[in-house]
């Protein structure tokens, strides 16, 4: 997959620590529109080198699904799965990689809610 044009498009978060799985095109029933729907897996790298020792990657949590810039006037949703990651040791020890990705108290990512606040959209959602 051409990279270059994604960096143009995705968080530089998203791009270096995460594999783009699927891109589809898909219809949305409720609003009778186009939209794309881009699946990532997070990397097998735990983000603190300090601890890739002790911790084994052991699976994918839930997806997150977060909504990001439109592209061509259709919708884009992101479907990212974070890894889980489990003591070697002490199994019940479980963490994950943190990123910034959203803006708080909503499921947009951080530069589409504040390209919104910009322009003034949704005021009352964001005065609170």
């Amino acid at each position: 997959m051409d990279t270059e044009l994604l960096r143009l498009i995705l968080p530089e978060v998203l791009i270096s620590n995460f594999d783009i799985v699927k891109i589809e095109l898909l219809g949305d029933v409720a609003t009778k529109q186009m939209k794309y729907e881009i699946y990532l897996d997070e990397c097998n790298k735990l983000i603190r080198p300090d601890l890739s020792d002790d911790y084994e990657s052991k699976g994918f949590l839930q997806p997150k699904r977060i909504q990001d810039f439109p592209i061509r006037g259709k919708a884009v949703y992101l479907n990212i799965r974070f890894r889980r990651w489990r003591h070697k040791e002490y199994t019940e020890k479980i963490i994950r990689n943190e990123y910034d990705l959203t803006s708080d108290g909503s499921k947009l990512t951080k530069e589409l809610s504040d390209f919104l606040k910009g322009t003034g959209r949704y005021e009352a959602r964001y005065d609170q």
